[in-house]
């Protein structure tokens, strides 16, 4: 669903004169009604597999095991209570807690003692509407743990899911750096698949305007621009934040794991310069709708004006007859009316024929049907 400048800027107001580190929820209100808080266990070794969903008691009574792989993920953030057990169990910082719950961040990585933190957006594209709608998808790193918390239920980590329960899967021998590094991987893949269906609108779109120009196709491309900045404002900052995972200065990964950054590296630069190609084309677009607009309306205008030329002679012949003097020839005849007639009939047919030679005609009256269609 989009969201208005104004609409965010009003979530963001409640916190204002509250203290660095306040818990409050900022995010869609619809979510605290249709998506029930939830928590989700997988306990794995390359051997081994265990996969569970947690309550609240269980969180609290929850020991991880030093020797085995922790993947927990939260759905349904807007749960303040649930969000800061976990914070306390596995010893976040308030300010982290903080930002799970803001839901308006942009993407960013920060590093504290002994865990990383990073925050991205996960896309979802509507063809229909030619709209987005994204999700905020924060992560911790720890050492042996890896915490992942969103909005809501969506299943965009189901494909990672899958690939851990194959029972001989690479990623339950390597460590929970990588499954971080799969988790980002799937969130940039989904990028990709959200700019095919922009191009594929934007390039329909333009079809469109080159040959049948319509007033809606005006609101179809601010939509699609209003997608691609969205887009931009999500990938742009991603690149520093895996700049700064590939940099590793905690340690967090492991060498094996960060030639896989560096390619989803590479795909995040690689997706804006197809964003920015996009961006381009459809300011392109504006120019050639507003051309055909202008065309258009000249199409109409000339059309108007052979119409007003035909009938401009009828007019002088009309308000000749229509003199006040006794004496005018055919005035008086009898079948005055007729020739009259005829005369007007006639310069018409002769005009109207020498427009058709110079193609007057066929270029403004049909061409303007055509449009109008």
């Amino acid at each position: 669903m989009k969201k208005s400048r104004s609409h965010k800027l009003k979530k963001l107001s409640k916190k204002i004169g509250m203290p660095p580190g306040s818990l409050v929820y900022i995010g869609n209100t619809e979510a605290t009604v249709t998506n029930k808080p939830r928590i989700s266990k997988m306990v794995y070794t390359a051997d081994t597999l265990e996969e569970c969903v947690l309550t609240e008691e269980d969180l609290a009574n929850f020991i991880p095991d030093p020797s085995k792989k922790l993947w927990l993920n939260m759905h349904g953030v807007h749960d303040i209570n649930l969000v800061k057990r976990m914070g306390e169990h596995f010893n976040l910082h308030p300010l982290v807690l903080e930002d799970i719950l803001n839901t308006e961040q942009r993407p960013k990585v920060d590093e504290f003692d002994g865990y990383l933190f990073l925050e991205t957006r996960h896309f979802y594209y509507d063809v229909e509407t030619m709209s987005a709608s994204s999700e905020q998808i924060s992560m911790v790193l720890g050492e042996n743990f890896l915490l992942t918390f969103q909005e809501r239920s969506t299943g965009a980590f189901e494909p990672v899911r899958e690939r851990l329960r194959a029972s001989k899967a690479q990623i339950r021998a390597l460590g929970v750096d990588y499954l971080a590094y799969a988790l980002l991987d799937s969130v940039v893949d989904r990028y990709f698949h959200v700019l095919e269906g922009v191009s594929e609108a934007s390039e329909n779109l333009e079809q469109q305007i080159l040959t049948r120009p319509s007033n809606s196709d005006l609101q179809n491309i601010h939509q699609l621009k209003h997608v691609s900045i969205e887009l931009r404002r999500a990938v742009w900052p991603l690149r520093e934040v895996l700049n700064v995972l590939i940099r590793n200065e905690k340690g967090l990964f492991k060498p094996a794991t960060l030639p896989y950054l560096r390619d989803v590296y590479d795909h995040t630069i690689s997706f804006i310069e197809s964003l920015e190609s996009i961006r381009d084309s459809l300011v392109g677009m504006m120019d050639i709708y507003m051309a055909s607009m202008s065309q258009r309306v000249n199409l109409e205008l000339r059309a108007l004006t052979v119409v007003t030329m035909l009938f401009m002679p009828a007019t002088l012949i009309t308000g000749v007859f229509g003199m006040n003097f006794d004496y005018m020839p055919w005035l008086k005849h009898h079948d005055g009316f007729w020739w009259a007639m005829g005369l007007m009939f006639s310069i018409a047919n002769i005009m109207l024929l020498i427009f058709w030679r110079r193609q007057w005609v066929n270029k403004s009256i049909f061409s303007a049907d055509e449009h109008n269609k």
